[in-house]
């Protein structure tokens, strides 16, 4: 099963729902003048659904599709077939920098070994024009969300690391399991696999510590905030260029 017929065509509709939605969402969230924007950088884009988006929401943008897993990579390149503006990247080094005005990154950081994330926060900084902003999109997996996603999971695949009752309950106590499984996606990317142990209030200190965080939302319904969606987001920009625009 190809990771679009996994994800965006899941036989679940509410599943199926909230995956276009966070899409939706992370769109919303930007605040640049759409039809000023010349370059969209979709930072770990899987099999490409947000590519379909953004070719239409940003008219005059390029549009960069990286991804660094061979089949997802080329998985996105069948999705997007025929679609304008868009460049496929595997390279992290073949990226141009300092280019991009918007930056999503969108369910990849809770795939990121810990030991990664710094090194793949600057990567996310370097790629930036000094304007640019960054919307980042995770899952939560700590509290009542955790609890709901657990329950699920076990219905599919009980006894998986991510569908384990004790693994649920820990998470669902705001205590997610730190010892995490590691896998290779081709053609050496290290990656967790499952969600399952990743927090994102930790995450949020992290890229505090490295950008300026403009606003913190959830998705699909904003006003309940994380304790209740299953998705949060994060939008940043440069340190140095919010606080020139704050003056």
């Amino acid at each position: 099963m190809s990771y679009t017929e996994g994800v965006f065509r899941d036989r679940n509709p509410v599943k199926r729902w909230l995956q276009h939605q966070r899409l939706y969402s992370a769109l919303g969230f930007t605040q640049k003048a759409r039809e000023t924007v010349t370059c969209v950088l979709d930072f770990g884009a899987g099999s490409g659904e947000l590519c379909k988006h953004l070719v239409h929401a940003y008219p005059n943008a390029t549009i960069i599709c990286y991804e660094p897993c061979s089949d997802l990579l080329d998985e996105a390149r069948r999705e997007l077939a025929g679609l304008p503006r868009i460049e496929f990247f595997a390279s992290f080094d073949a990226l141009p920098k300092g280019q991009a005005d918007v930056l999503f990154c969108l369910e990849v950081f809770e795939h990121i070994p810990l030991s990664m994330r710094a090194k793949s926060l600057g990567e996310v900084d370097s790629l930036l024009k000094n304007d640019a902003e960054v919307v980042f999109g995770v899952p939560v997996e700590v509290g009542l969300p955790a609890l709901y996603k657990g329950m699920f999971r076990m219905s599919r695949r009980y006894g998986a690391f991510d569908a384990r009752l004790t693994n649920v309950l820990l998470a669902a106590l705001g205590m997610p399991p730190k010892e995490r499984p590691v896998g290779i996606l081709p053609p050496d990317v290290e990656v967790h696999n499952e969600h399952m142990g990743f927090d994102h209030r930790v995450f949020r200190k992290a890229i505090a510590e490295k950008f300026s965080l403009v606003t913190a939302s959830a998705s699909p319904f904003p006003v309940l905030g994380t304790m209740l969606n299953p998705e949060a987001y994060f939008v940043v920009r440069k340190r140095a260029a919010w606080a020139e625009g704050k003056d």
